[in-house]
């Protein structure tokens, strides 16, 4: 059964994992599945003047369907939710590298800001499949812009893995779906 036929109209779906353990490529190959037009959201902040990050950048393109949209989006996230109209399918690559963008915010401006986000995207009217890596599988980092950073991304990743169905993990390239294989904790 093809994997499009498994989905329901209208999800939010969540593709985590570890640092290139195949998460971009399952949630690419999940919107292909959908067979609707698909508006890739890029959260990454182009530097030309860094050739090993615009590489990681040009190799994503490359694989991507040539009829696909992209748009940057490094801060303004909730945005595309809320302007977002069917029979779109939005794939976010990636939840962490927007919550970087967002590190320097105090965490009451975080909070409202993932609080607007969250708010949008269970309001929005397409399929919206996001990417997110899971940092905190590690020691506690040493410096505090480490532990802010895993602490916001996994709450965030946490609070979407509640409202999202289904949630897959992908690690060592290969996929589990955590809505299936899993129970989730309540909030």
């Amino acid at each position: 059964m093809p994997i499009a036929s498994q989905l329901k109209s209208r999800q939010i779906i969540l593709v985590t994992g570890a640092a290139r353990s195949g998460k971009s490529e399952w949630a690419e190959t999940l919107a292909k599945e959908m067979g609707k037009p698909v508006m890739y959201v890029a959260t990454a902040m182009v530097d030309e003047n860094d050739p090993e990050w615009q590489a990681r950048i040009d190799r994503h393109r490359l694989r991507r369907p040539t009829d696909w949209q992209t748009l940057q989006i490094p801060i303004q996230l909730g945005a595309i939710f809320e302007v977002a109209t069917p029979p779109q399918c939005f794939l976010v690559d990636s939840l962490g590298t927007w919550v970087a963008n967002l590190l320097d915010r105090d965490d009451s401006t975080w909070q409202n800001i993932t609080d607007k986000m969250l708010d949008l995207l269970q309001q929005t009217k397409v399929d919206i499949i996001l990417v997110a890596e899971e940092t905190g599988w590690g020691v506690v980092p040493a410096y505090e812009t480490g532990r802010r950073f895993r602490d916001r991304l996994g709450n965030l990743v946490r609070q979407i893995g509640a409202i999202a169905n289904p949630v897959y993990l992908v690690t060592g390239g290969h996929v589990l779906n955590l809505s299936l294989l899993g129970k989730p904790l309540n909030q």
